[in-house]
Parts: C-alpha cells; sequence; structure tokens
C-alpha cells in the first residue's frame, strides 16, 4: 500500500511515499482534513510525518523506509537528494536520485527509539539548493523483543506464622522494556509456578499472599516461591521472566512451655555454702526468642525460704540456689513444687490452655563430714589494759555437728595476732593474756579461733573473737600543738599572748578535764601569769610591759598540766615565748635569736660565755681527730682509681742473678723466714708473746697443707693491724711454696748450697745462654756470689 505523507499543492513542494507500513483509514482522515484545509496557496509551506521503520529487522536486504520527492525534479536527473542528521550515511541511505531513503543497519527501539535527519534537493549541475532544507523523523517501531524482568529480585520476606488467608506477604514487580504506548508488548501479568497452595499472588499487581491458614512455624519456618511475569497479557507468544521470593515465618507465642518429666531428684551435701547452685532444671518451649522466655516459682513445698529459684536470661533453665545452711542431722530432704510460665502471652492463643507447666522437685540432702562448730560466731570480749599477763579474758565453745561427735582443740591463728598478745587453753577454750596490752596502741583486737577435731585434724572450723582493751588513765596530757608564741617589745601588762591547749591519749567515759597551772618555780615570776579557762584550755598572759630585746630576747615558761583521770596524771610542758619588735598593727617584724630560761635567771654575757666554751672544745675535738688521721696511712683506694689487677709492663732489663741488691732473695725462697708479730696498738697485750724473734717454721705438710697454713697466718696478722680499714679487703701474697719433688729451679738456691753442678750444658743452648754459660760454667758456682 502506499501512501502520500506530504501533500502542499504548490510548485515546489515536496512530496513523500512510504511503504514499510500500511496505515488505517483513520490515520488518513487528520492528513485529508490538512489536505483540504490547504487549498488556499501558501508559499514553502511544509507539512511532515514521521516516517516508520521495523526494530530487529532481519532481512539481507536494506530496509526500505520511505521516499522523498520534490515537484522540481521533472524526471530528468537534474536533481540530486542528500540526507543529513543522525544516523545519515551510517545507517540510513538516501537514493540521490530517486530519494528512496533505506536502512542499512538492524536497529532497535531500546536503544533508540528515534532520529532526527535533514533532506535538501540540491542541483546537480550547480549543487545549489533548490529546496529549503528541512527536518524530519524517523520512529523506530516496537516489536515484542523484551522479556518482564524483576529489577529487585530475588525477594526475601517475612509473615507471622498462624496468620489469616489473604494475608500481605511482599509485592513483586517486573518491568518490560518494550514500548508501553504501542500494542501488548509492555503489559505484564503475574502468576505462581512454585509455592502453591500455601501462597497466591494478585496477576495484575504482584502482592503474595497467604492462601492457607494456621501456617505453623515449628512445622515448617519457610518457603521457596517461584513467581511469573509474563507481557503479552499472558497470551501465547509473549515473553516470561520468572524469580524467586523466599517467605519465612516468624514465631509468635502459640506454645506453652512444657517440663520433659513430672518429677526431678536431686542430692545436695549439707556443707554447700549459702547462694550456691543446688541443680538446674528446665521447660521446653517450642516457639523462639521473647515467646520462649520464662518464669519460674517456687508454689508450694516444705523448701520455701531454704531453697529460691530464679531463671536464666541465656539458656531460659530454672536454677536453684540455696537460702538457708542445710543440716543433715536436722531434716534430709526437701520437697518443691515449681512452676514455669510463659513472660509474653499472645491473647489470641489463650484459649488453647495456660501458658505453664509444673514438675516436682525433690532434693536429698547428703551427709558428709562438717567441720566444728561455734556457738557463737563473733565473741566480743572485753578487758583492761591494766590486766597481768596470764589474766582470764573469755571462754569459746565449738561443737562437732556430726553424730562422731569428735572433741575440740582450740587454737589462734597467729596471723591474726602476730605479736602474740593472747593466748587459747588447747581443751577448754579459755583465752587469756600474754602479753601487757596497751589500748593507745590497739584498742581492738580482731583474731580468728581455730576449733580443729581430735579424730579428723583436716576438719577446721573458724571463730571470731573479738576483744576491747579497756582504757585506763595511763598518758598524762600535753600540749596539742608545739607553740610558738611572739611578744611584742610595746606589749602593755594584762595582754594574752598565747591560748593554749592540750591533749591526752586516754579516754575517759565522761570526757577529759584539765587543769593549766604554772609550776611552783615560776608561779612568782614577775613577767607572765596563766589563766585557767575552765574549758580544756588555758591562756598566758602578760604581767608587765617594756620587754626589750636587747635585754633579753626569749622566755621559757613552764606549764604544768593534770587530767581529770583517776589517779590524776600531769606533765610539765615549756612554752617559749619570742621577744619580737612589731608594727603598728602588732605584727612581728623581727625577734631576738637568744634563748633564757624563766627560772635560771642566766644574763646574756654568761650564755655568751657558756657558748664560747662550748665552741672552743668543739674545734680542740676536731684538731685531735684531725691528727690522729694524718697518722694513719689510708688503705682505702681512692674512688678514681681502678682497683682492679693492672699488669704494668717495664722495658728494664736489671741485673740478672748478679744483681742481689735489689732484694732479699733468701726471704723469697726461704719460707722460714722471720716474721715479727704485730700488735694492736691501740690495745695493751695481755698474754705474753710465746716466742722473741721468729715464729715456728711452716711445716711440710702433703696436699695444700702449706698453702693453707700460711693464708692463715697471713688472716691473724690482718686481724690485728691497727692500719687495717674496718670492712673487708683484699689481700695479695706472692708465695712459692716449698717441698716440690723436683726441687728448685731457681738458681738462689746457690746461697745456700755447696754443691758442686756442672752447667758446661748452657753453651749449648745458644746465644741467650751464653752469658750463664760463663757465669756457671766455669768454677764453683757457690763462688759466684761470694764477693
Amino acid at each position: 500500500m502506499t501512501m502520500l505523507l506530504l501533500a502542499q499543492w504548490d510548485v515546489g513542494c515536496w512530496g513523500m511515499t512510504l511503504n514499510s507500513i500500511p496505515l488505517r483509514p483513520a490515520s488518513l482522515r487528520p492528513f485529508r482534513a490538512s489536505v483540504g484545509a490547504s487549498l488556499q496557496r501558501h508559499k514553502r509551506n511544509w507539512v511532515w510525518n514521521q516516517f516508520f521503520v521495523l526494530e530487529e529487522y532481519t532481512g539481507d536486504d536494506p530496509l526500505y523506509v520511505g521516499k522523498l520527492h520534490s515537484d522540481v525534479d521533472k524526471g530528468e536527473g537534474n536533481v540530486k537528494y542528500v540526507l543529513n542528521g543522525e544516523g545519515a550515511t551510517s545507517i540510513f541511505t538516501i537514493d540521490e536520485n530517486t530519494g528512496d531513503i533505506h536502512a542499512t543497519k538492524r536497529l532497535d527501539r531500546e536503544e533508540q527509539a528515534y532520529y532526527t535527519l535533514r533532506a535538501q534537493a540540491r542541483d546537480r549541475a550547480t549543487n545549489l539548493p533548490v529546496e529549503p532544507e528541512s527536518e524530519f523523523v524517523i520512529k523506530v517501531q516496537d516489536i515484542n523483543d523484551n522479556e518482564p524482568k524483576f529489577l529487585d529480585g530475588p525477594y526475601n520476606a517475612q509473615v507471622p506464622e498462624m496468620s489469616p488467608v489473604g494475608t500481605s506477604v511482599v509485592e513483586v514487580k517486573a518491568t518490560d522494556a518494550d514500548d508501553p504506548t504501542y500494542g501488548n508488548s509492555a503489559r505484564v501479568v503475574y502468576s505462581i509456578l512454585e509455592g502453591q497452595p500455601y501462597f497466591s499472588v494478585d496477576p495484575k499487581t504482584g502482592i503474595v499472599r497467604t492462601a492457607l491458614p494456621n501456617m505453623d512455624r515449628e512445622a515448617r519456618d519457610q518457603y521457596l516461591l517461584v513467581i511469573q511475569a509474563k507481557d503479552m497479557v499472558g497470551q501465547m507468544g509473549g515473553l516470561s521472566g520468572t524469580t524467586s521470593v523466599t517467605v519465612t515465618l516468624t514465631d509468635v507465642n502459640d506454645n506453652p512451655p512444657r517440663f520433659s518429666r513430672k518429677s526431678y531428684q536431686f542430692a545436695v551435701p549439707e556443707s554447700l555454702p549459702v547462694a550456691l547452685v543446688v541443680t538446674k532444671i528446665k521447660a521446653l518451649d517450642s516457639d523462639i526468642g521473647p515467646n520462649a522466655e520464662m518464669d519460674y516459682r517456687i508454689i508450694e513445698g516444705d523448701g520455701l525460704g531454704v531453697f529460691r529459684v530464679t531463671s536464666d536470661k541465656d539458656t531460659q533453665e530454672g536454677v536453684i540456689t540455696l537460702q538457708k545452711n542445710l543440716d543433715f542431722e536436722t531434716k534430709s530432704s526437701y520437697t518443691l513444687k515449681i512452676e514455669a510460665s510463659n513472660r509474653n502471652i499472645d491473647p489470641r492463643f489463650l484459649s488453647q490452655g495456660p501458658f505453664s507447666d509444673t514438675a516436682m522437685v525433690r532434693l536429698t540432702v547428703e551427709n558428709v563430714d562438717e567441720p566444728p562448730i561455734f556457738s557463737s560466731l563473733v565473741r566480743k570480749m572485753v578487758i583492761s589494759e591494766a590486766a597481768k599477763v596470764g589474766t582470764i579474758i573469755g571462754t569459746v565453745s565449738a561443737l562437732d555437728p556430726d553424730s562422731t561427735n569428735s572433741p575440740i582443740r582450740y587454737s589462734i591463728d597467729r596471723n591474726t595476732d602476730l605479736e602474740r598478745f593472747f593466748n587459747i587453753e588447747a581443751t577448754t577454750g579459755v583465752i587469756s593474756t600474754a602479753k601487757p596490752l596497751d589500748r593507745e596502741a590497739n584498742a581492738v583486737h580482731n583474731i580468728t579461733i581455730l576449733a580443729i577435731e581430735s579424730l579428723d585434724p583436716s576438719q577446721v572450723g573458724k571463730g571470731v573473737a573479738l576483744i576491747t582493751v579497756m582504757d585506763i588513765n595511763d598518758n598524762a596530757p600535753v600540749f596539742a600543738i608545739e607553740y610558738e608564741t611572739f611578744l611584742c617589745e610595746s606589749i602593755g601588762p594584762g595582754q594574752v599572748i598565747e591560748t593554749i591547749s592540750a591533749v591526752d591519749k586516754d579516754e575517759p567515759p565522761s570526757g577529759h578535764r584539765f587543769v593549766f597551772s604554772l609550776t611552783a618555780e615560776t608561779a612568782g615570776n614577775m613577767n607572765f601569769t596563766l589563766r585557767d579557762n575552765k574549758d580544756n584550755t588555758a591562756s598566758i598572759l602578760t604581767k608587765r610591759g617594756g620587754f626589750q630585746r636587747r635585754e633579753q630576747s626569749m622566755y621559757r615558761l613552764p606549764v604544768l598540766i593534770m587530767d581529770s583521770g583517776t589517779p590524776a596524771l600531769s606533765s610539765t610542758n615549756t612554752l617559749s615565748v619570742r621577744v619580737c619588735d612589731c608594727d603598728p598593727d602588732g605584727t612581728p617584724q623581727s625577734c631576738g635569736t637568744e634563748a633564757f630560761t624563766l627560772s635560771a635567771g642566766l644574763s646574756t654575757g654568761a650564755l655568751v660565755a657558756i657558748l664560747a666554751c662550748i665552741i672552743t672544745l668543739l674545734v680542740l675535738v676536731l684538731l685531735i681527730v684531725t691528727m690522729r688521721r694524718r697518722k694513719k696511712e689510708p688503705l682505702i683506694l681512692d674512688e678514681d682509681r681502678d682497683v682492679r689487677e693492672n699488669i704494668v709492663r717495664y722495658d728494664d732489663e736489671g741485673g740478672g742473678e748478679e744483681d742481689t741488691e735489689a732484694f732479699d732473695m733468701v726471704a723469697l725462697r726461704n719460707l722460714n723466714v722471720v716474721r715479727d708479730s704485730k700488735a694492736r696498738r691501740d690495745v695493751t697485750p695481755e698474754v705474753p708473746t710465746l716466742y722473741c724473734s721468729r715464729p715456728p717454721p711452716y711445716k711440710i705438710t702433703p696436699d695444700n697443707g702449706i698453702f693453707r697454713e700460711f693464708i692463715w697466718d697471713r688472716l691473724k696478722d690482718a686481724d690485728v693491724d691497727p692500719s687495717a680499714p674496718p670492712y673487708d679487703s683484699l689481700q695479695t701474697y706472692a708465695f712459692e711454696g716449698s717441698g716440690s719433688v723436683a726441687e728448685s729451679l731457681s738458681s738462689l738456691d746457690s746461697l745456700s748450697s755447696d754443691s758442686e753442678q756442672n752447667y758446661d750444658y748452657l753453651s749449648d743452648w745458644g746465644p741467650r745462654f751464653r752469658k750463664l754459660a760463663d757465669l756457671y760454667g766455669h768454677g764453683d758456682s757457690s763462688n759466684i756470689f761470694s764477693s
């Protein structure tokens, strides 16, 4: 079918036909109306419609789109047609002679729905336009080439168990990329492929709903649904897509707790401490989370008050704990009726019955060998601090609670009585004093008493003896603080210069009452007086004025303080009063440093003379000590000196065997040397010396005895050495020893030997021994040293 898309009854108008899409007559009516309305003459008035081309064309030849024609073209070949715009030459081509437009590529509406192009007719010879350029649109016509897709899938949804039929679960949504304005390519309907008969889906909205009542989570808690979306309104030939929906049933409290048994029996030792767990029981609940939370309580039984049951929040177990001590000899078993009930109840399911259950628990008390029990865990006792050693304070008692009734022995835990102030009689439990007590040092003694079974010493009971030491008046009152009193030179008589108070370590029941007064020696002095204020304080007042620092800068006033105890105790405390130069406000500016005792009445000159004598004596003592230190040679090494052994090398050859003047070689060789007895110069020896000039020689003893004897003698010498330091010191000795089987290798033996020996072999040892060969190889070796 051929359709005229453009009509303009004017010279030079374009004409365009489209063969690709047959149009219904209804679509031509608007065009014909426009044609009828265009009988008037309009210069260059264009009327365009769209070209249409099917997408996804699969033919081998280019797809014919339409035709452009100008009435200027008389068919003589003088006009050529030119195409520009989107896809010109790459997608769309035009025959410049005929104006036919073809699509050379496969088009996809979902990628691009239309193309805008520009057409122009030009003179072939001059290439000048014979018609103005005009724009037109090629629209890609949709076909059903896209299936519906669930962009948000797969889905996960939840719905409470036991929900009624029709309860909304989730809404699924599928989209189709085809043109929704053309045909049914994008009209989708939904259906459920898997998940029936439990769930259904609305075909238009995609809402998934429950299809069965009373779906129980405890029976099955999860369902997998497959939902299909199909275009073309579900008709044959439509495309479809699927998605999965995982529906999880959430829990509601539709199951009551249930004990697995109606009765339980447990054993508990009678020695179990209070507040510890006896046992645990648990009621089962098929629900989960808050719907399975339970409360446990004891509703009846003879164990009320003895046991307690609580709920474990993590395991939902009933925890039975002990509230009171058990005693097998008193009661050997208990019976408890325990109820478990849901904490969060759903009223919709109350018709199913009570959400609770009960069980009987029997607890059997096991007999154990218990330690002794004191009649009173804390025994309070009182003792006077004046009590003598051995005074009985009180008695403690304990019994074996078992049927064996073992005898008890008592002792004191010395970790609580480290100074051993108390003793306890092992068999009677009588506590007595072992040392004098002092309340001021420790007013309360908290000692632990141990009660031990004689038949089984591993069974030990513990009790506490709280011993309070009662006070006696054994401490005299003293000044509350160390007073520093200042007296202005300008002060007048009758002025209060200090208010004093006292403290007493004792604590009389009626409180302290102190009496202040001056001592009898100073009561009549002309400088100060004391006034007792009757409130445990006293005021010091001046008797005169005109105090001068240059005459006396300090006064010492003895004050007598007496308490009200029985017997009354008193003490004399000295108050120092310093005379100062004060400003007009009475603030001390400068004070003297010389002290005078009021009772002695010493003058300034006498004090200066005493001070000078003391200084002179100190100087003499220092001189004597210095002189004595100079006489002693210090044995202590200086800090800067290295106390380690040092090896010093000297490049001094020495005189060899001929040099006998440097040191006494006989002393090095002979152990039987003359050693003077070194007596201490600071003590007079009481025992006369047993030898005059030398001690007995060392004895030749086997092994290392000679060295031991040598070191022992040197140690005794060091002990009596007055110049030795008063602390441990290192003594170094060079001792060759004696009695070698091979005899001495030293030539020093030639001093005391008359034997002849041939030393001619020394000349065979080389030039280094030539000197020795000359000395010993000729004549008598004893004559070498005779000169």
